[in-house]
């Protein structure tokens, strides 16, 4: 790397210093103050701010500029403009208006709408995005302009990702200031919420991962037998990186900083073959664009590298899948993170009351939390000691649990713990200020600190989904705070208010200590107390999905305009295809390996079996063949075993395709198939550690793990 970090970082980025050296210093003061207060765009500096953006653009070697929008797939979408516009004696000149980088149009109907939009209803609009900056990104097609921007259709409904969160971001933000001003914060202003994504991920060698059908159409194995070795001596987490992932990852840190990309942190994870990278806080919306960056520069610089890069949540069985643990807090314009507790927790009257309002929330919501963070791969993840269960929970930590108990008992807390200092019984290291509490791992939600870290986010999504979600929850329970605090105020002999906010404090608190957990979720003896809480549980995807369309729902996203009945309905539908559509995919790909794969390489390695036992046998030698012919006869048990369950799972794909509702098929794949594909599964992987290697067809976990 010629350039240092400091001068390599955001180098591709045309962020506020760029736009201060190339606006003028009017528009550039109307534009920070739309991206900095949430005000609205004044279309008068708009044809200013995209010549500049253009000649920044041109001058980095840009040709094209797209609307960079994330449509409801999980991914990115792009379409890519020039900025030639004819002039005169057939020469061009190089254009960009102020029209064209407000706004853009794409075909909102080949998109994922959930019946939002019809085949024949094609016009759906990109919006720019302001408070997300533009960057410039260079691949075999060239440097090309990306503009951060919200996607709808015709009829104004929500098409993508962004469009929600930045809504949930707004109503998060009108509700904390209407609350802070009635307890007399009047100098807050605005609230942004800050999130700190981290990225777990796999890697393995391209050139293997190309000979396994079932990661390149479904991106996890299928198939497999475990290596003699996985993760059970746990020497590969935090473990030395070996060479060629170091390099990886260097050109990978490289590539997200010139993009402005706060990339902090590289290590490896449990898993042989895993990694994780995690990024500094940002603002949501920005968090949420950085993290599509990580997740495409992550698959193009592996490929470089003769890699290929794993996001499925569950790429191998046996070992420790992967997840996004979304690091979720508010932060005030005038900079208090109001998720620090400070040194007097138990006296900081708006870190109580908010801290009351996220508990709230999450225990009225849990199955919509639950629902935010699933998808067809979480499923296999989740609830595997590995990762935290499906049934939603709150850790508090001891220092806080104590608060909230001494708050509930008595209506106020006398004290709070205090950290310690811990002696290592070495006198030459330092004494270490441990913290008032331990982490949870198990915990799917959990207060860490300063931040509350969602920890049930799956590897491949979005964070846009699960942080709209919370944003809107805590909203809604700030919304019912302001109202109850505001109608006890009025009321005769009331008292002050904190004496007021405390009252409030302790009664959501005793409402909602159910779903307060600070043991090991991963026991069998919180299954039950939690189904004892009555909280809510869903294994699938499937079951969490009810949860966009329940009353509760409807009317809290509804009345703080995020999204509609409409929009949610379409999420739902959408989600329910998704599942099926995936499940069918895998479905099919197992089908496929079985029938013109593996049964025909078992069928093979019999025969060479068979062969051997009529040679010996010809010999005339008396020679034993028993133990090739137990081997023989497990082989052919296991062969009839294999293709019987290859039979069921054709017949219940089959059928489960040709289901017409989207949640009865997506049931049917959740029910029928998918343990259809696990009894397919099991045949073949025992063949897998009986069968001559120089037999098998794909490469094994052995190959794709450890030979990088």
């Amino acid at each position: 790397m010629s350039n240092t970090i400091q001068e390599l970082f955001g180098i591709d980025v045309f962020n506020e210093t760029v736009m201060k050296e190339s606006l003028p210093d009017n528009v550039f003061a109307s534009l920070k103050k739309t991206m900095e207060n949430g005000d609205e765009l004044d279309p008068a500096i708009a044809d200013v701010v995209a010549n500049a953006m253009k000649d920044w653009a041109i001058k980095k070697g840009a040709t094209h500029y797209t609307h960079w929008f994330q449509p409801m797939t999980g991914i990115t979408a792009e379409k890519h403009d020039s900025f030639i516009a004819p002039a005169e004696e057939g020469k061009v000149i190089m254009e960009f208006s102020g029209k064209e980088l407000i706004k853009g149009e794409s075909d909102a109907s080949s998109f994922p709408s959930g019946g939002l939009r019809a085949t024949f209803e094609a016009r759906g609009y990109t919006a720019w995005d302001c408070t997300s900056p533009a960057f410039v990104k260079e691949d075999a097609a060239g440097v090309t302009l990306c503009i951060p921007t919200a996607f709808c259709s015709y009829t104004g409904e929500a098409l993508d990702e962004k469009t929600p969160l930045l809504r949930s971001m707004d109503a998060l933000s009108r509700e904390t200031v209407k609350l802070l001003h009635l307890i007399g914060r009047k100098d807050v202003t605005r609230v942004s919420v800050s999130v700190g994504p981290e990225q777990e991920y796999f890697l393995v060698d391209h050139k293997k991962f190309m000979r396994r059908e079932d990661l390149i159409f479904t991106g996890r194995t299928l198939f497999g037998a475990s290596a003699p070795k996985g993760q059970e001596m746990d020497d590969h987490y935090y473990g030395a990186i070996k060479e060629r992932i170091a390099s990886f990852m260097k050109e990978l840190n490289e590539e997200l900083w010139r993009l402005g990309v706060l990339a902090k942190t590289q290590h490896n994870e449990v898993a042989p073959a895993q990694h994780e990278l995690a990024c500094i806080y940002s603002t949501a919306n920005i968090a949420c664009d950085h993290n599509q960056i990580v997740m495409d520069t992550m698959k193009k610089v592996a490929k470089r590298h003769g890699l290929e890069c794993l996001l499925n949540e569950k790429p191998f069985a046996g070992v420790n899948g992967s997840g996004k643990h979304d690091n979720w807090s508010v932060v005030t314009n005038t900079g208090e993170n109001l998720l620090k507790p400070g040194k007097e927790p138990h006296k900081n009257l708006p870190f109580l009351i908010f801290l009351s309002a996220v508990i709230a929330a999450v225990d009225d919501h849990a199955l919509l939390l639950r629902c935010s963070a699933s998808t067809p791969g979480n499923d296999n993840r989740l609830g595997g000691s590995e990762a935290p269960p499906t049934v939603i929970s709150v850790f508090l930590g001891a220092q806080l649990d104590d608060i909230v108990h001494q708050i509930i008992e008595t209506g106020s807390a006398a004290d709070c713990k205090k950290k310690e200092t811990m002696l290592m019984g070495v006198s030459s290291l330092p004494k270490l200020r441990k913290d008032v509490t331990d982490r949870n791992r198990t915990s799917p939600f959990a207060f860490t600190g300063n931040k509350f870290e969602f920890r049930m986010v799956s590897s491949q999504q979005s964070i846009a989904m699960p942080n709209t979600v919370l944003n809107t929850i805590v909203a809604d329970a700030l919304s019912r705070f302001s109202e109850a605090l505001e109608a006890n105020l009025k009321k005769p002999g009331s008292g002050d208010i904190e004496c007021e906010v405390m009252k409030l404090v302790r009664e959501s608190l005793t409402k909602h200590a159910r779903i307060i957990f600070n043991g090991d979720g991963y026991s069998e003896e919180w299954q039950k107390e939690a189904a004892k809480r009555g909280l809510p549980t869903a294994k699938t995807m499937v079951e969490a999905n009810a949860a966009l369309t329940l009353p509760e729902t409807v009317e809290t996203f509804s009345k703080l305009h995020v999204l509609s009945k409409t929009e949610l309905e379409a999420r739902q539908e959408i989600n329910n295809e998704f599942y099926a559509k995936t499940l069918n995919i895998e479905a099919k790909t197992m089908i496929e390996m079985a029938a013109r794969l593996y049964i025909p390489a078992v069928i093979r390695y019999s025969k060479r079996l068979a062969d051997s036992i009529n040679a010996i046998r010809e010999t005339g030698l008396n020679l034993t063949t028993e133990v090739q012919g137990e081997l023989l006869k497990k082989l052919s048990g296991l062969l009839k075993e294999a293709s019987d369950a290859l039979d069921t799972l054709r017949n219940e794909n089959d059928n489960a395709r040709s289901i017409k509702n989207e949640k009865d098929r997506a049931v049917a794949y959740a029910t029928k198939v998918k343990p259809a594909m696990e009894a397919l599964r099991r045949p073949i992987d025992e063949l897998e550690i009986i069968v001559d290697k120089r037999f098998w067809p794909v490469p094994t976990y052995e190959d794709l793990m450890f030979e990088v």
